[in-house]
This record gives structure tokens, sequence and C-alpha cells, in this order.
């Protein structure tokens, strides 16, 4: 060791000073560019963005919420309200609110991107709270379904800009876990809804305090979200670079900024136009596209979960298509109907429930990850509206065995569509991922 200390004393005492000012400072900027690109080894820790995800979870909670608010006190809604027996009016009451649903997820995207997810999140809870506050003070059916469209309109908005949210603020190895956090806030936001509903029958007017105590947790995301990182993603696009390694400092801590700003400028080859056309959403190279889960996501797999899932989905309808069958009767036909409700419901929260919700998030660029899945989600809200609607008349006139037989056909299609399309993104970065779909051309 000494000799080669030597050797080199000697070497540069050979050189002249002025060269040897070069050769230090060629060294000082070499080993600066190199600890300014070379990544931190080890992972960031989860309890820096758990926060930040934990707040934009509430509008999960709210979502699932409302879903659930009327379902006990629809009854007394509608003695007080002057409309019982009323059956349009009933059904009104239940799905106003998937009206307003469809408009605000229609909008998130643009809104998203346009101001922001923190004033997404914002402009989220402020309907919700105006409309539950009409909603629990009305006296006419008119007032109520002016609230609950009110309400809507920010269940609509809320959920896909949470998924965009928690996928871009989330370090890779816990981005699966964090994005099943949203159908567990939804999930307990519905048994919420149902507890609360409980003493409705026992005391008068308590449904108004069922839509009061929605505007809790609103006004809760309202303030907090003030107070967490905006998304560094959406930061960068706006150009406000500074701000985005600020944000990143706060999600994942300062040695892993500079690296992950330069992941992020990796995948900046659209930067040059931040204008997205409806067609880039339906065409070309952009068209492909609960407890146990959320522990499963991050180490099995998106595409594991979601072919397991939907197979399992097609069993329990195929159970059903059984139990409805003439081979079947009495006891032996109630049992496999109801194994296969619970199978359906358990397979439904493995993968199908929470992973679309978070891939979505991840196969898009940043380019148009906001306004795609507001396509996506106004989608859903579209289909789920038509299969309420449509349910009870389908199986009138189609028949159990034949309508779960169409329903178990589309489940072994989704697992067909999901081997032979779907990509495993789990453990990557949004970056990794975006490189990996939309290869430079």
């Amino acid at each position: 060791m000494r000799g080669r200390q030597r050797e080199a004393y000697l070497m540069y005492k050979r050189i002249p000073s002025r060269d040897f000012a070069k050769i230090v400072d060629m060294e000082e900027n070499s080993a600066l560019l190199q600890s300014s690109t070379s990544p931190d080894t080890s992972s960031p820790s989860w309890r820096l963005s758990f926060p930040h995800v934990v707040v934009a979870t509430i509008t999960s909670f709210l979502f699932g919420y409302h879903m659930g608010v009327v379902n006990e006190p629809l009854e007394s809604i509608c003695v007080d309200l002057g409309f019982s027996g009323n059956a349009l009016a009933e059904g009104l009451v239940v799905s106003t609110c998937l009206g307003g649903a469809f408009v605000g997820s229609l909008l998130s995207g643009w809104i998203a991107d346009g101001v922001g997810r923190r004033r997404a999140f914002q402009l989220c809870a402020l309907p919700m709270i105006i409309g539950a506050s009409m909603s629990a003070s009305t006296e006419n059916l008119a007032g109520m379904l002016l609230g609950r469209l009110f309400v809507g309109t920010g269940m609509g908005l809320g959920p896909p800009v949470a998924a965009l949210y928690v996928t871009e603020v989330s370090p890779a190895f816990v981005r699966g876990t964090y994005g099943s956090f949203i159908q567990i806030a939804t999930c307990l936001g519905l048994i919420v809804a149902l507890f609360i509903g409980i003493p409705v029958k026992e005391i008068a007017g308590w449904w108004r305090i069922c839509f009061w105590m929605s505007t809790i947790p609103a006004a809760i995301l309202l303030v907090a979200v003030m107070f967490c990182a905006e998304s560094p993603h959406w930061l960068y696009k706006k150009g406000r670079t500074e701000e985005a390694e600020t944000a990143f400092e706060k999600l994942l801590g300062g040695s892993h900024v500079k690296y992950a700003m330069a992941e992020l400028s990796k995948s900046d080859r659209d930067g040059d136009s931040d204008i997205v056309k409806m067609s880039e959403l339906l065409y070309g190279r952009h068209f492909r596209g609960s407890v146990i889960a959320m522990i499963l996501m991050d180490k099995l797999g998106r595409r594991v979960l979601l072919l397991w899932s939907f197979f399992g989905m097609a069993i329990s309808m195929a159970l059903q298509v059984t139990a409805a069958s003439a081979y079947v009767s009495g006891s032996g036909a109630l049992y496999l109907s109801v194994g296969g409700m619970l199978l359906f419901v358990f397979t439904f929260a493995l993968g199908a429930g929470p992973v679309p919700g978070l891939l979505l998030t991840e196969i898009f660029p940043s380019r148009i990850r906001a306004k795609a899945m507001a396509v996506c989600m106004s989608v859903h809200w579209v289909i789920n509206f038509f299969v309420g609607l449509l349910f009870l008349q389908l199986l009138e006139q189609l028949g159990r065995q034949l309508l779960y037989s169409i329903f178990t056909t589309f489940c072994l299609v989704a697992v067909m569509f999901v081997k032979r399309n779907v990509v495993e993104t789990k453990g990557k970065s949004l970056q990794e991922i975006e490189i990996a779909l939309l290869p430079q051309d």
C-alpha cells in the first residue's frame, strides 16, 4: 500500500503544478458526477411515503361510505321526505350518485393534470361536503337527489386521482401493497356506513346523522392534503424541477432524490407536447393496456393474481350454473350456490378488485396517465350502471343457468386476455415500465 502511495507521490511530483491542478479538478468532477448519478442501492423507507398514501385513501373510504350510506336508512328517508312506495324515486336516491360519479371520473384526468393531484383531492372533498350537507338537511326529494348528485361527482373524481397519486408517490417495492390500501379503504367505508346506519329504525331522523357523519372525513381530507407532497411526476411534467426534487425528498429521503430525478428524465421523451388527444387513448401504441392481495401483490406479482382471480371467478360461476341445473336440488344446490358466491367474493378481492386500479396507473405513460385513467374509470361506471340496471331483468328472461354460463365465459376470456397481453410490473419503477412498454422509436 505504501509503495503505491509513493509511486503516486513521485508521479504527481514530476507533473507541473498547472497540469496537477487540472488532474485534481478532473478527479473531483468525476467523483461528483459519479456520486450524483449512481443510485443508492438500499430501498427508500416506506415510512416516509406512508402518511401521504393514507391521506389519499380517505377518498376511497368516502367512496365506500357513500355507496352504502343509503342502504339501511332508505326506508326512513322515503317516509320522512314523503315518497314512500314510489319505486322510481327510491331507485333514484340510490343511483343518482352514479350519474355524478360518471361525470366526476370523466373529468378527473383533466383536473388532475390541470391543477395537480393535491388540488384535485380538495375538489373531490368539496362536493362531498356540500352534497352530504344538502342531503342531510333537505326536506324534499329534489334536495336529496341534488345532494346525491354532488356527492357522486366527488365519488367519481376521487378514486382515479387516488390511484394516480398512490402509484406516483410509492417506492416500487411497496407500490402493490399501497395500491391495495385503496380497496381496503373502500371496504372499510362500506362497513362503517352499515354500522352507523344500525340505529336508524330506533331513532327518528337518524338518517340525517348518517349523512352528516360523512362530512368529517371529507373535511379531514380537505385540510390534511395541504400537508402532503405533490406528485413529483406532475411537478416534473410541469417543468417545476426543484419542487419535484423537494417532493422526492419528502417521499423517499434525500439520498434517493438524484436517482429518482434521473429516472424521471429517462422517460421524458414526449415532453415537447402536453396536449393529449382522445384518439391517443383509443388507437396506436397506448391501446394495449384487499388484505391478502395487499400481502401478495408485491410478492407474487399483478399478473399472477389476475390470472388466478379470474380463473377462480370462472369456477365460482360454474358452481352457480351447476346449482341451477336439474341434476342438483335441495340442500346440495344451496351449498353450491352459497359456496360459489363466497368463492367469487374471495377471488375477486384477491385480484380482479384491487389489481386493475393499480396496474392501469402503472402501464400508462406519465404523459397520458391521468386522462387515460379518467376514460377507464368512466367506462367502469357506465358498465357498473348497466349491470345493476339489467341484472334482474336478464335473470328473469334468461334464467340462472344461462346467465351464469355467460358470466363464466367472460371470466375465461379474461383469463386468456391476461395471459396473452398483461405484462408483469412487480418491483419495477414507473420509468422502467414505461420504457419497457414504449421503446424508443
